[in-house]
């Protein structure tokens, strides 16, 4: 499969939403509204979704597009583009520029193109699972060989306790070197570009994690959900990032 054409696709797809995005960052008069499952979303999280997926259809009109604040058309075709406009809308609604734009690409249901896009610092990392790249250089995952030597991530520190099993995560937190919550999606380019060794979140939804597979996996990573299944199942909404010599251990010890 010749994906050459869908990465510069997917280059021009951040060009658009980083055009929309970028006005309403630390914008005060910027809102923002609360989803039935009490997250928040903004204007820039729909118009960004919205241009991408308008020039989607224009280019691909035979492809599916399925996106976090739009819905699903064509979800069942061949090639189905997976899109959340700005994963960290936390973020973004309190000016720290750890937000991302999430674009994967996904053939016969399976992933096979990704990219985290982090607007504002100018870094788009896009992975094809076999190779990744950050601004047009190779990225790899760090190497460490035990807990105690990594830098550990996670979204929310409380969301492990709610939808896992929260005195495993509270363990490992205690034993990595580092623990911080550089989260969403720039948590799994931090972990693909070598500045952090593991990223776990406890709940996810497609279209957080779909495009984050081929971006580990291209950097040499692991991508699994919390028990340890592969990330790109059917079903899955959980997620564990890290060096291949770590994921053992970090599975069984979150399952503790």
């Amino acid at each position: 499969m010749r994906l050459e054409q869908h990465v510069e696709f997917i280059r021009e797809l951040t060009r658009l939403s980083g055009e929309v995005i970028r006005p309403y960052f630390a914008n005060h008069a910027v809102g923002h509204e609360l989803k039935a499952d009490e997250s928040p979303v903004t204007v820039a999280d729909r118009r960004a979704e919205e241009v991408m997926r308008r020039r989607i259809l224009e280019q691909y009109p035979t492809h599916g597009v399925v996106g976090e604040e739009l819905g699903s058309v064509n979800a069942d075709a061949e090639y189905v583009w997976v899109l959340d406009p700005i994963d960290g809308t936390r973020s973004f609604i309190t000016a720290v520029p750890l937000f991302t734009t999430l674009i994967g690409l996904l053939h016969h249901g399976k992933p096979v193109l990704g990219c985290i896009h982090q607007p504002i610092l100018g870094q788009t990392l896009i992975g094809d699972r076999h190779t990744a790249e950050l601004n047009g250089q190779t990225v790899r995952v760090r190497s460490v060989a035990a807990v105690e030597q990594a830098t550990l991530l996670t979204t929310d520190s409380t969301f492990p306790g709610r939808f896992q099993k929260g005195t495993g995560f509270a363990q490992l937190a205690e034993q990595a070197r580092l623990f911080r919550t550089f989260g969403d999606g720039y948590g799994y380019l931090l972990v693909a570009s070598g500045w952090a060794d593991i990223m776990v979140d406890p709940i996810m939804n497609p279209w957080d994690l779909l495009p984050l597979i081929p971006v580990i996996e291209g950097a040499g990573g692991r991508i699994t959900d919390w028990q340890g299944r592969p990330a790109d199942q059917p079903g899955v909404n959980s997620c564990v990032a890290s060096c291949p010599e770590l994921h053992g251990e970090l599975i069984a010890r979150l399952n503790a």
